[in-house]
């Protein structure tokens, strides 16, 4: 590591990214957005390699929300073709990292191909035991949440769990996250302000951290300037400060 990316004394455990402006990066340099999208997996490639060699628990990348259902068709069906492309792609890159693969969000949507890939990564990545790299694809928070009172709720109803139990710690339990620590940074790029329906429950006590820069053109030196940003707030999660 170069004197130039000397970390803080204190680093995320998990970071989550909303990776957005892909669309208005092409656009503005008159390119189609499906060539938006492929510069930003040159991002997610940089992310995961930087999140890996510096030392992150887990990366957690928004990758398909439960509404992009509503573009175009045409663009729906590049990005799966780009999504299954990256998981076959990647796939050595995961293995030889040493990294543990898994995704969250609700597979009905997603391409055959797509699912496949995302199957056979998950078990291959399975015995691994270097960064969590979890991809949110078909996810939305409110309908995480929607599962997961169901899925309690029919606990209830067998027997399995009273009224009297049910806390925080099961609705934990029962999101798609289970077992996986919640943020401690949240980066979003194209200086959007705006959660966009990710991880509500879980970014709590998370710092937000936004950069004017496109998705496409974030580096491990973005990566390295939100660490700093995080290594300054006084994190009180609702106290006083000591």
């Amino acid at each position: 590591m170069s004197q130039s990316e000397q970390l803080p004394e204190t680093i995320p455990r998990h970071v989550a990214i909303i990776m957005d402006g892909n669309g208005r990066w092409a656009q503005r340099r008159g390119l189609p957005r499906i060539e938006g999208h492929r510069r930003g997996v040159k991002s997610v490639r940089a992310m995961v390699e930087a999140g890996a060699d510096l030392g992150l628990e887990q990366l957690t990348l928004y990758c398909l929300s439960s509404e992009n259902w509503k573009r175009p068709e045409a663009e729906l069906r590049r990005l799966m073709n780009l999504l299954e492309q990256f998981l076959v792609e990647e796939r050595s890159t995961i293995m030889r990292e040493g990294l543990r693969f898994a995704t969250i969000g609700r597979r009905e949507g997603l391409s055959d191909g797509v699912l496949k890939e995302i199957d056979k990564t998950v078990q291959m990545s399975s015995q691994n035991t270097g960064m969590r790299l979890c991809l949110a694809l078909n996810y939305g928070s409110r309908s995480e949440i929607a599962d997961a009172a169901t899925a309690i709720a029919r606990k209830v109803q067998s027997g399995e769990l009273s009224l009297d139990e049910i806390d925080e710690s099961t609705v934990a339990d029962n999101l798609y996250t289970a077992g996986m620590p919640d943020p401690d940074l949240l980066i979003r790029t194209a200086g959007e302000l705006r959660i966009s329906n990710y991880l509500l429950w879980q970014i709590s006590y998370a710092e937000l951290w936004v950069t004017e820069k496109f998705w496409p053109e974030f580096r491990r030196s973005d990566l390295i300037e939100a660490f700093h940003a995080f290594a300054s707030r006084d994190r009180r999660y609702g106290g006083l400060k000591g």
